[in-house]
């Protein structure tokens, strides 16, 4: 199974357009966000252009109210840490990378894989068998608008650049 992993939108519509549009291309079944979506209007965009599940943390420039993610039935939010097992694969993911390390005190297992935003720069590295990746910013604040797709299998994390049409 593959997932996508998204951060940084910042209210960015045309670029979560098009972010779905490779998403849907590739089959994704689930999303992992890692915060600053922003606005309610945008979190009922994503809910309403994905059908799939959606894991969310929040960052730190959302303007909705934990309340209100009630009312979105495929949101499942976890407030600023979060937890998910798919496919045997133990993922952690968070908004800041100064919540890391808490991240991974308060995992009750060993991470395979730990996601966080905030920084807006795509990032990957492994520690002691832990991938650690920053998928980047769909905005396109700072560096290219980018989100990463991982395949749940082979265990292969792969970063995609949203690159608009042009028109001629």
């Amino acid at each position: 199974m593959k997932i996508a992993i998204i951060s940084d939108s910042h209210d960015n519509l045309d670029n979560l357009k098009i972010c779905f549009s490779i998403i849907k291309k590739e089959k994704i079944k689930k999303i992992i966000c890692c915060g600053d979506v922003c606005s309610l209007d945008t979190l009922k965009f994503i809910s309403t252009n994905f059908l799939g599940e959606i894991f969310l943390v929040t960052g730190n420039a959302e303007t909705y109210q934990e309340k209100d993610l009630k009312k979105i039935k495929n949101i499942t939010y976890q407030g600023l840490l979060g937890y998910i097992k798919i496919n045997n694969l133990n993922i952690g993911f968070c908004h800041k990378p100064t919540e890391l390390k808490e991240l991974q005190l308060k995992a009750k297992t060993k991470l395979d894989f730990i996601f966080y935003g905030h920084t807006h720069k795509p990032w990957l590295e492994k520690k002691l068998n832990t991938f650690l990746a920053n998928p980047g910013n769909v905005a396109g604040i700072f560096y290219q608008p980018t989100f990463a797709l991982l395949n749940t299998i082979n265990k292969k994390l792969e970063l995609k650049l949203i690159v608009k049409a042009c028109n001629k």
